[in-house]
């Protein structure tokens, strides 16, 4: 005998599923913010210093 009737599980799992994909699109925001303010900051120091040589990287 399943703790819950079939007939209500269906909704418990799809509130489940809604929570899970919030989190993940709240995560990859977070990322994504992430992402802009370090490209927004290595473009200012690409402007402070200018761009690196490939040659003297290697």
């Amino acid at each position: 005998m399943p703790a819950i009737p079939l007939e209500t599980a269906g909704i418990y799992v799809a509130a489940a599923y809604i929570v899970f994909l919030a989190l993940v699109l709240v995560y990859v925001a977070i990322i994504g913010r992430k992402v802009g303010r370090l490209e927004r900051e290595l473009g200012e120091l690409e402007q402070l210093g200018g761009e690196p040589s490939r040659d003297r990287q290697r």
